[in-house]
């Protein structure tokens, strides 16, 4: 079912432009390829060249928020493709006045029209979509096809940090990125029973009520 469109959405939104990188309009896949380019460096987002930290899949944006108070000396990018779901971020992120964060509306796949290469020192995925259905693979965050441009965005000794609920999505992600030559390490079917650093996130904390065990790794992209 299609989610309802929030009340005043879009003069929500603008009330926020000063937080968004950009938002990707519907009529993204009808312009010219050269038209499609809003490359912006990390200087110019931030007036700073810290460590630039990406969440793909942000949802509401708890886990960015919680970050970003916690460590001033990065910038963090919260991306989400939602309009109607991103708001609620943007809002909270206003509100506490936070100058090292900031939400991308876009399609995961078009990051590279957004943000340059080699930009990231991480990039975050917390509990995307699985996608169980084979037929729907090419869709899940940890493909080939991601992994790919998740190496054009990292710099050279980046990581991908990875969280899910989902033990099946997880057993893909490991042999992805076995498959692609990357390195994965910290790997666990239990986070919460680990002492690694972890910032939870709302689907997260539900999850964990209801008695799920949280996977998680880290996973290095090949050298080149």
């Amino acid at each position: 079912m299609r989610m309802r469109l929030k009340k005043n959405l879009d003069s929500r939104l603008e009330k926020c432009q000063r937080l968004l990188v950009a938002q990707e309009g519907y009529d993204f896949y009808q312009l010219p390829e050269e038209q499609r380019f809003k490359v912006q460096t990390v200087e110019q987002l931030f007036g700073n060249n810290h460590p630039l930290y990406l969440e793909i899949g942000c949802g509401k944006g708890s886990y960015a928020i919680k970050c970003a108070k916690a460590h001033p000396e990065r910038n963090y990018i919260a991306v989400e493709k939602l309009s109607n779901v991103i708001v609620a971020g943007c809002e909270m992120a206003l509100e506490e006045n936070l100058t090292n964060l900031k939400f991308l509306n876009c399609s995961a796949e078009n990051l590279l029209y957004y943000l340059p290469q080699h930009s990231a020192t991480q990039i975050i995925l917390n509990f995307s979509c699985p996608y169980p259905k084979k037929t729907y693979a090419n869709r899940r965050l940890t493909y080939k096809t991601f992994l790919q441009l998740y190496t054009k965005l990292l710099t050279s000794d980046g990581i991908v940090c990875q969280k899910t609920d989902d033990k099946n999505f997880f057993d893909f992600s490991l042999e992805s990125f076995a498959e692609n030559g990357w390195t994965t390490y910290d790997v666990t079917y239990d986070l919460h029973s680990t002492t690694q650093e972890n910032v939870t996130t709302e689907y997260e904390e539900k999850f964990v009520a209801q008695g799920k065990q949280i996977c998680a790794l880290k996973a290095q992209q090949p050298k080149r």
